[in-house]
């Protein structure tokens, strides 16, 4: 089923969920920034082969990116991401416990919803961070140590300008720039041209307003201290050894932020382990599900 939903600040998001609405458990993936819904169309595939309609499984395009609708700079922000996160699962969770699962930007989403959204903590049964970090952003070099970190800061805005000057028919007649990002700083190794396909014409969707605002939020993000919310609740970290935009040692950081949170490194793996590693990524996703329907 696929829905519309309006935010807080009246945006308009694209929501598509499947299962039961009375289902015994409710999953909610939050994907990647400058990605889509379909970010998780692995997980979403395996989730259903295994349990069909007794799952309730949701998905959303964030503000700004995919069929929703655009955001101004100003509404970029971390915070409203968890905002419209609260207002996904009070429109469209069963009433039962949830399992969330939060592929970068949507992992630090997943950090901020106790500060945004604390009653809807005592219901979280699960928690699978994937490619993601708790802060500290600006350190992050790309692997482009060489390039120095106006170089590094000035890849978003060249993204955004492109978005401004062309349109998205040209940019996929050209799209040497995006498929370079998505290639060189996104993807490990093996790497497949139809994941990474995937990626560089989500990245040529984007909005520049998306691209620009969001990475001024990123840069400010941090949020350790308030992963004690979630203390407790199981919770995995999923990281690619070859992760060049949160790599391992946020991992590390944001798994120690949480007592009881479990860290695995796929290795040679890059920034889109749903994509990457799917079957990695469904074998966590599923052990959640089964502790939270247990």
């Amino acid at each position: 089923m696929r829905h519309t939903l309006t935010t807080h600040d009246g945006l308009t998001l694209h929501v598509t969920t499947h299962g039961r609405e009375d289902a015994a458990v409710t999953v909610l993936l939050a994907h990647c920034w400058t990605a889509d819904e379909e970010d998780w169309h692995y997980q979403v595939r395996d989730l259903l082969d295994r349990y069909g309609a007794d799952l309730r499984i949701v998905t959303w395009d964030a503000r700004g990116h995919g069929r929703s609708q655009e955001a101004p700079l100003e509404a970029c922000t971390i915070a409203d991401l968890a905002r419209d996160l609260g207002a996904v699962v009070d429109a469209h969770a069963a009433d039962g416990p949830l399992v969330l699962a939060g592929h970068s930007i949507g992992g630090m989403t997943l950090m901020e919803l106790p500060e945004t959204r604390p009653d809807l903590v005592h219901r979280v049964r699960g928690l699978l961070f994937v490619s993601t970090s708790s802060g500290d952003l600006g350190t992050v070099t790309l692997g482009l140590p060489d390039v120095g970190s106006a170089a590094r800061r000035a890849i978003p805005h060249v993204l955004a300008l492109r978005a401004r000057l062309l349109t998205r028919r040209e940019r996929r007649r050209t799209p040497s720039i995006e498929r370079y990002v998505v290639n060189r700083l996104l993807f490990g190794e093996p790497l497949r041209l139809r994941d990474a396909g995937l990626a560089t014409d989500q990245l040529i969707c984007c909005p520049p307003a998306t691209m620009e605002g969001f990475y001024r939020d990123l840069m400010q993000h941090e949020r350790l201290a308030g992963l004690a919310a979630y203390d407790d609740v199981p919770a995995i970290v999923l990281v690619g050894s070859a992760d060049r935009l949160t790599p391992p040692p946020h991992a590390r950081r944001l798994a120690g932020g949480i007592r009881g949170a479990r860290l695995l490194v796929a290795p040679g793996a890059g920034h889109y382990l749903p994509l990457e590693r799917p079957e990695l990524v469904t074998e966590h996703l599923v052990a959640l599900v089964e502790g939270a329907r247990g």
